[in-house]
């Protein structure tokens, strides 16, 4: 018995004790009554109703004090025992009520749960449904670290890629690919300031891919005719947010370069979508024959298109690196029409680290004599 319901019942028996002591006084008193009127000689039929009433009260008034003394713990052990049977007979209907009413209402679950109880009643459904606790426990934190705790979501992700070729900027024994991005989504920005990073040093390509999404970064391994720090390698073109644009500021270094751009203060505050767009410059050795563009976010309804018209590429291709039963829509510019043109549409929501591969094979190589190596430039999402 809780000490609230222990409250109670001393309450209770207090006011039963009243009710006895107040029927034993009243009775006492009629009985004093009766006694004077009969020494005033009043009528004997109303001395004897006085005295009647007198005693009915004081046997009613002593006799419910007496029972409730006792037996007032008998009668609470069985008051107790038949709340506990009414509560084991009724709580798989109220756990099956609650259950429900969580399950169709979530605000409901939200007003009352924590995260860390949310996280335990996720994996508890998930282990239920797949029959295995430790894949179920595996595959929610996964999901959870990848898209609950992300710090954006991206809607509306539009991606343009124009591969050219750059005549002016190839080396000797280096042919290069002009690479033109534009990245274009509507999100709630987390962070007042974007940078963007070209980078030739591992380790600090792997410290700026911890910073996602304020930095994005590209690795661009060092060797002839590639300076991650050089304007002519990498280069951030323009920046808007909704349409308005922003002056980047940009930083050197010897092993790479950084443009940082502001969104600023007051849009983070409101905490309201809004669409950002961004295009950078960066070259590539046409020899890589793949480059990959990775969503770092998690991200829905996902569009992208590739234009190679102004390159000798024989065949491009698009795979995506997706892990999802709908697959990507991949559709190519017939040949009959003088434009080189592949594009990419998946629906619905992707996951971060997930994104498009671009492989092709130049004109020169359709003989099959050339060795198809494999680029180190990595970009990300933004």
């Amino acid at each position: 018995m809780t000490s609230s319901e222990s409250s109670t019942v001393k309450i209770y028996r207090l006011k039963l004790s009243l009710v006895g002591a107040v029927f034993l006084i009243l009775g006492l008193v009629l009985n004093a009554l009766s006694s004077w009127l009969r020494t005033i000689h009043v009528n004997g039929l109303i001395v004897s109703m006085v005295s009647a009433l007198s005693d009915a009260l004081v046997v009613t008034g002593a006799l419910g004090m007496i029972i409730d003394y006792f037996t007032g713990r008998e009668q609470d052990a069985k008051d107790e025992e038949r709340q506990r049977r009414i509560l084991k007979d009724m709580t798989p209907d109220f756990v099956d009520a609650v259950v429900s009413g969580f399950a169709v209402k979530p605000d409901d679950l939200k007003r009352v749960a924590t995260p860390e109880l949310l996280d335990r009643l996720a994996t508890n459904a998930m282990s239920l449904r797949l029959g295995n606790a430790q894949f179920a426990s595996e595959i929610y934190a996964d999901v959870r670290d990848q898209a609950i705790r992300a710090p954006e979501r991206w809607h509306d992700v539009e991606v343009s890629i124009r591969l050219s070729t750059a005549v002016e900027r190839s080396t000797v024994g280096t042919p290069l690919f002009d690479v033109l991005v534009q990245w274009e989504y509507t999100t709630i920005p987390s962070h007042p300031v974007r940078k963007f990073a070209c980078v030739s040093n591992r380790d600090e390509y792997a410290d700026l891919m911890a910073d996602i999404p304020a930095t994005s970064a590209w690795l661009m391994t060092p060797r002839p005719g590639f300076d991650a720090s050089a304007k002519e390698c990498f280069e951030l073109l323009s920046f808007s947010v909704n349409g308005e644009a922003r002056t980047p500021t940009r930083s050197v270094r010897k092993t790479g370069q950084t443009y940082s751009v502001r969104i600023g203060d007051a849009l983070i505050a409101a905490g309201k979508p809004v669409r950002i767009k961004h295009l950078f410059r960066v070259v590539t050795a046409q020899s890589g024959h793949r480059l990959f563009f990775e969503l770092a976010q998690p991200s829905r309804d996902v569009k992208l298109t590739v234009d190679y018209t102004d390159t000798d590429i024989a065949r491009l291709s698009i795979g995506d690196m997706i892990t999802s039963l709908r697959r990507a829509e991949i559709d190519q510019y017939p040949k009959q029409l003088d434009a080189k043109v592949v594009s990419a549409e998946l629906p619905g929501w992707v996951l971060p680290r997930a994104g498009f591969t671009l492989v092709w094979t130049l004109a020169s190589e359709q003989s099959g004599t050339a060795d198809a190596a494999t680029s180190s430039d990595r970009p990300t999402a933004a």
